[in-house]
């Protein structure tokens, strides 16, 4: 007696098929470079920041799409990776997006972890600016104006709990808007104008 084929079965295969030929047909409109490959760009969702960039091949692109985590191509070990296999830190693609020329691409997600091995949250923290301004370099990452106003009010903080005072035993103006959130709120209106301006700090 011939088995009895569930209709839900057929559908499912059938949504899955027209996927993985709609994914095909996306994947040729990629223009890749002579090694078949493309830049492959990860960004947090939440906070735009560039959390790393590699190469990605076909099979890795459509890896990305399928099991949403970013999986790049390591040019030096010719094979796919997941960023996370080892340190368990994933990337979790929520969308891939191509410029207007398909020539690169953007796996826009959610970090599980730190992204840089050396446990930055992105492998951007040395500015070009501090460098030559001869700053200490690495102290920063590449974030968009409203997490770098968190980040430096965030190190005002820790700066703060490490003095809680001036030399003049007076309570400092950072320390004033820290302890008032209605005067730091006030601050923070002007912040953005100033913030990559040549002295612009929070105090």
């Amino acid at each position: 007696m011939p088995a009895v084929v569930n209709r839900a079965v057929i559908m499912a295969c059938a949504l899955t098929a027209s996927h993985v030929l709609q994914v095909e047909a996306l994947l040729d409109t990629i223009k890749w470079d002579s090694n078949g490959l493309v830049v492959a760009i990860a960004q947090h969702i939440d906070t735009g920041a560039i959390l790393m960039q590699g190469f990605a091949n076909r099979d890795a692109v459509a890896t990305t799409m399928n099991s949403h985590l970013a999986t790049f191509y390591s040019r030096s070990r010719a094979n796919l990776w997941t960023k996370g296999e080892t340190s368990s830190n994933f990337i979790n693609v929520l969308d891939v997006f191509f410029d207007c020329d398909h020539d690169s691409i953007i796996y826009l997600g959610v970090p599980d972890g730190p992204t840089c091995h050396t446990g930055a949250e992105t492998c951007y923290f040395t500015s070009a600016a501090d460098i030559l301004g001869s700053l200490q370099s690495g102290t920063k990452s590449a974030l968009t104006t409203l997490y770098l106003l968190e980040d430096i009010i965030k190190q005002k903080k820790l700066e703060i709990e490490e003095q809680t005072t001036t030399s003049s035993n007076k309570a400092s103006w950072t320390k004033t808007l820290l302890e008032n959130r209605k005067l730091l709120c006030s601050k923070i209106r002007f912040m953005p104008l100033s913030m990559y301006t040549v002295g612009g700090t929070l105090a």
